[in-house]
């Protein structure tokens, strides 16, 4: 694209409202700037911008050209994430991604990676959403459910995480302990705030007790963890993190359904990568010593 260099100066422009953002943005001249941007509108026989006393404003040519120069710099921003998992050595970023309720399992593995691979920049993104690998947002997600099938992404399982149904001792001296599953409904509990959340312990939990004995509900289980441990109700925790909280007691057995399967996921371009390899070979032998 002959116009690609005026087009992204006319980008940055808006983003930073002046010439003198653009240039130190793109490391040029302001010089530059004016002549890309009188070259750009030149060329499309338009104006871009709105000049006035305090910078430059899009007009609505501008306000749509802008559209497509952020969709085409995201882009290539994305495709250089992918490039830089590409190489033969164990080095630079690795892009590593899960929900947030993983951390206390991923983290210490992620330590101890970039300590053994001091050359590797460690990036840990958490969040609900599916980052999406084939635009290099990541390099590897650790996903937790059924089975993952978007299309060209290479699939393997990791583990299995239980979780355990538990209150506090507080609770429990206070109210009193369930005596079986059934009595479960005369108690407080601490759940999710979606009803349609798909995790299986979840979605027993709504079929075992009326949806107002939920009483403490969230969207985060590192926060249902946190009230279930400051005597909100009885609810679910990691059965990895029961030894941090010692005066967690069972209230019932625990369940092979509640558990989940933990998938690790990378795109078929960067499977076959040094770095991608080392890493899904370092977890899933980190793995084996998980109790969970």
């Amino acid at each position: 694209m002959d116009s690609w260099d005026e087009i992204r100066t006319a980008y940055q422009v808006a983003r930073a409202g002046t010439v003198s953002g653009a240039a130190d943005a793109l490391g040029v001249h302001h010089a530059t700037v004016i002549r890309h941007i009188d070259a750009l509108e030149n060329r499309l026989g338009v104006k871009l911008f709105q000049r006035h006393a305090r910078g430059y404003t899009a007009t609505e040519a501008g306000d749509d050209l802008l559209r497509v120069a952020q969709t085409t710099d995201d882009q290539f921003t994305q495709l250089a994430g992918r490039i830089k998992g590409q190489g033969a050595g164990v080095g630079g970023e690795l892009l590593v991604t899960s929900i947030g309720t993983l951390s206390s399992l991923i983290v210490p593995v992620l330590a101890d990676y970039q300590a053994t691979h001091p050359e590797v920049i460690v990036r840990f993104l958490t969040g609900d959403r599916l980052f999406r690998l084939e635009y290099g947002e990541a390099h590897v997600a650790i996903r937790a459910g059924t089975r993952p099938e978007q299309p060209d992404n290479v699939v393997q399982n990791l583990t299995t995480q239980g979780v355990a149904l538990v209150a506090s001792e507080a609770y429990l001296d206070k109210h009193g302990t369930p005596k079986d599953e059934d009595d479960l409904q005369h108690f407080h509990f601490v759940g999710h705030d979606n009803d349609d959340n798909r995790a299986p312990f979840m979605r027993w939990l709504s079929e075992a007790v009326p949806r107002d004995r939920i009483v403490f509900r969230g969207t985060d289980m590192r926060v249902m963890r946190d009230a279930v441990v400051a005597g909100a109700g009885i609810g679910f925790v990691p059965e990895t993190e029961l030894k941090t909280f010692p005066n967690l007691r069972r209230v019932i057995p625990t369940k092979p359904e509640w558990a989940a399967d933990l998938w690790l996921v990378t795109h078929v371009d960067l499977h076959r990568t040094a770095k991608v390899q080392s890493f899904l070979s370092f977890i899933k032998e980190q793995a084996k010593n998980w109790n969970v």
